[in-house]
């Protein structure tokens, strides 16, 4: 196939064509941004205690009752036991006052009738309608972890299905079975059904999220192709996120809230006439006409005259034969590559833990739920534009291990801060979460430019799994708080920390020419630095098609 951005080039780099798509093509991921950590809300476990459903009983033993506990340093009333009914309501009618017995010496007895839960933040949640607590608080995390290994199915076939069936049809199916599958999951009758189509909630929107990401990298101009590849989705994704929080606020049903969340996705049906397939696909398949007609409409549109003969009928689809004579075993070939394999992988998966648990544990902080969130989600704004204008003059090895630093260590001090200071925790915690943003950011440059041509989509691929695996584990990270407050700071941390040394091992690869080959990438020595006539003819740590395969699996 020839050069598509030369025969294209007479489109310009602006205009109104590739305008108006950059922001429809952004506008999609607001959608993910709130359909993506939904169950922080949905899956709160708000305040509870045993029911003590006995009529007999004064208001005073009602709430004796409840034996008191020391959590976290705090003596709260029990959430899981209380005194045995029975002993209870015969001191009741022998005349005896709570003041009158050593509650401590009385039997216990789990929560038989079930569990009181407050409404004061929460009307409804699963938590409170199928009595996820207790020896069944186990289910919310794996209910959570559902959402991420749908994640590693969709990160799977998504990009199978746009290649064999266009972006534009991927990206538009996906959308609306996310929407329908969400809609479903809010007239769930069990915690299992719950799950399983949380399961592909998540292989729909990963999915929507990646077709969305290829089809800008491929329909836009070279100068929105950046922007769109590095800030534009990820702060469009941060709208959504912060935007989440609040519509939550208002609706404090979790049923209601799934209907409303779906409902939304309708604005999106008008797109369906307004964003192209891709030029580049077509073209691939061998559909030159119908590719042409796209580049003419953009065309006319930016108001350019277009050439006769756009694209030559006997361009066919790019030979792949060089990559297909590679295997995942290459990955893992020699011991030079396998270090930098195992390097990569824990790098991913400690990001990813940290990324998400943080994420996912705003409800469990001191403070309004509603208002954490909003500062998690905002909290990544600042980190996505930093890391973007550090990527262009910094080197990555250092730059991602002082962001791990930063990340892990916060978490770390969190432990250290009075349970009175709870303000300081929470801007802890926020740093904490600025580290790992920005180290989610450099991290896919990183290994896309560690990995030599023939292996960079298996090496990443390899990643990106990797990364579902520590997305699936961040949930039950964050239950093990339950245990004790402090251990996923701890746990997060401690990983951060670990992977910000391992990361030190790795080669250096800014500034530096990108490995073509297997023995290219064994002989780290080798890369040599660009000259000025490189610079100028842009030949950059990273080309814009590789640039755009490293993309592919971005926040994966």
């Amino acid at each position: 196939m020839g050069n598509y951005d030369e025969d294209t080039a007479f489109l310009g780099q602006k205009g109104p064509f590739f305008a108006l798509l950059f922001f429809l093509l952004n506008a999609i991921y607001i959608s993910t941004g709130f359909h993506g950590l939904y169950i922080v809300f949905v899956g709160a476990s708000p305040s509870h205690r045993c029911q003590v459903a006995d009529g007999n009983l004064s208001e005073e033993w009602t709430r004796a009752s409840i034996p008191k506990e020391m959590v976290n340093g705090k003596l709260q009333p029990s959430q899981c036991w209380r005194y045995s009914l029975e002993t209870v309501r015969n001191l009741s009618a022998q005349g005896y006052s709570p003041q009158d017995v050593n509650l401590t010496d009385l039997k216990r007895e789990r929560c038989a009738d079930g569990w009181s839960y407050s409404t004061d933040v929460y009307h409804s949640t699963i938590v409170s309608e199928w009595n996820l607590v207790c020896d069944s608080e186990w289910r919310v995390p794996f209910a959570t972890s559902t959402l991420y290994m749908g994640y590693l199915l969709g990160s799977l076939v998504s990009g199978q299905l746009s290649d064999r069936f266009g972006r534009k049809k991927v990206l538009f199916t996906s959308l609306a079975a996310e929407a329908l599958v969400i809609l479903a999951q809010s007239f769930s009758h069990s915690w299992l059904l719950f799950c399983v189509l949380y399961f592909f909630v998540g292989t729909f929107q990963i999915s929507l999220y990646l077709t969305a990401f290829v089809l800008g990298s491929e329909i836009l101009s070279k100068s929105l192709r950046v922007l769109f590849t590095t800030l534009g989705a990820f702060l469009h994704y941060c709208i959504g996120y912060m935007v989440l929080p609040w519509i939550a606020f208002a609706i404090r049903d979790w049923r209601t809230l799934l209907r409303v969340l779906s409902g939304v996705t309708v604005v999106y049906v008008p797109l369906w006439w307004l964003i192209p397939e891709s030029p580049r696909w077509l073209l691939a398949q061998g559909r030159v006409l119908e590719s042409e007609a796209i580049v003419r409409e953009a065309a006319k549109k930016n108001k350019v005259t277009a050439p006769e003969v756009i694209f030559s009928a006997s361009e066919v689809k790019e030979d792949s034969s060089q990559n297909s004579q590679y295997s995942v075993l290459d990955v893992l070939r020699t011991s030079e590559i396998r270090k930098t394999t195992f390097m990569c992988l824990l790098l991913w998966m400690a990001i990813n833990i940290g990324y998400f648990g943080l994420s996912l544990n705003t409800t469990n902080l001191s403070g309004d739920p509603f208002l954490n969130c909003f500062l998690s989600a905002v909290t990544e704004v600042p980190a996505y534009i930093v890391s973007t204008f550090l990527l262009k003059s910094c080197p990555r090895r250092p730059v991602l291990s002082a962001f791990l630093i930063i990340g892990g260590g916060f978490l770390l001090l969190v432990q250290l801060i009075p349970e009175s200071l709870h303000t300081l925790a929470l801007a802890l915690e926020m740093a904490g979460k600025f580290g790992f943003t920005m180290s989610f950011t450099v991290v896919y440059i990183y290994t896309a430019e560690l990995y030599p041509t023939v292996l960079r989509n298996l090496g990443i691929g390899m990643c990106s799994s990797a990364a579902r695996i520590g997305s699936i584990t961040a949930p039950y990270v964050i239950f093990l708080g339950t245990f004790n407050k402090y251990l996923p700071y701890i746990l997060m941390g401690s990983l951060t920390i670990a992977s910000s040394i391992a990361n030190m091992f790795l080669p250096e690869t800014f500034e530096k020419v990108l490995p073509e080959t297997l023995e290219e990438m064994q002989k780290c020595k080798s890369f040599i630095r660009r000259d000025k006539h490189s610079l100028e003819e842009g030949k950059g740590s990273i080309t814009m098609k590789e640039h755009t395969a490293g993309n592919k699996y971005m926040n994966e």
